[in-house]
């Protein structure tokens, strides 16, 4: 699918940081092999080791702070985004009729969205708050690699990651369409939001796992838009089949490729 298409593009360009002539291909082999991986792994890990190991042997520990850096631009986009569309059904369903409350809700969505932003932009400061917790200090010298990425590189992966987010709506809003689900544009994209941002901040086993988070969190916010669960429970189910167990098949296939299995094999 075209949204990972647009990862590996990221992970090009978060990778030639490191490697120069890091290719395309190479990066889309990493992405699918990491789906495969991340399929049975907890939290998806095996996600971050393929393109870890698809790397240079000794630029291996610097790409654990660039696969943080281009996972943490795609949270961003799911945090600005899916905050904009729980805002609307807080504002709407729940705090209408309270002025002041919206008021406050607002003013902490702006700063929410602000802190959000600073790692990405700031992440000396992050190593530097590594530094000061005891229990998180063996992460910094995983995580050194940020600081040196241009400005240009981190407007890069935000925006592909945000080209991503928009692709994953829209795929979604389409599927919804086909189910039968009918609800004015604006509401639905805040439902799609708000279930995209449940589903990134609830931890998972693994991907098997995830589907249940968006299911519950899309039937939730679609049913207070007046819709059955059947229709967005099917779309739901059927997004996961597209980008997650399909492109999973598809990297196992690309799983013997991987360049430390080619180096083992050559040894």
């Amino acid at each position: 699918p075209l949204n990972w298409g647009l990862e590996a593009w990221k992970w090009q360009r978060l990778a030639r940081h490191l490697e120069p002539r890091h290719s395309y291909w190479r990066s889309l082999r990493a992405v699918l092999v990491g789906l495969t991986l991340g399929f049975a792994t907890p939290n998806r890990v095996g996600d971050y080791a393929a393109r870890i190991l698809e790397l240079h042997a000794r630029r291996r520990l610097d790409a654990v702070g660039a696969v943080f850096l281009g996972r943490y631009a795609q949270l961003v986009a799911t945090v600005l985004a899916g905050g904009a569309g729980l805002l609307y059904f807080l504002l709407r369903f729940y705090l209408s009729g309270y002025p002041a409350a919206q008021a406050g809700v607002l003013l902490a969505a702006t700063v929410l969205a602000a802190l959000t932003l600073l790692p990405l932009y700031r992440s000396r400061l992050l190593l530097a708050v590594l530094g000061l917790v005891k229990p998180l200090q063996r992460f910094r010298r995983y995580l050194a690699i940020m600081p040196t990425y241009p400005a240009r590189e981190l407007h890069a992966a935000l925006g592909i990651s945000g080209l991503r987010y928009g692709v994953f709506c829209g795929q979604f809003l389409l599927l919804l369409h086909a189910y039968g689900v009918r609800t004015p544009l604006g509401p639905a994209v805040a439902a799609v939001a708000g279930t995209f941002l449940f589903k990134s901040l609830v931890p998972s086993l693994n991907a098997l796992a995830d589907v249940g988070v968006r299911e519950l969190s899309a039937t939730h916010l679609f049913g207070l838009l007046g819709q059955p669960a059947l229709p967005v429970l099917s779309a739901s189910l059927s997004l996961w089949v597209i980008n997650i167990a399909l492109p999973s098949a598809l990297g196992l296939l690309w799983l013997p490729g991987l360049r430390v299995l080619r180096e083992q094999r050559s040894r």
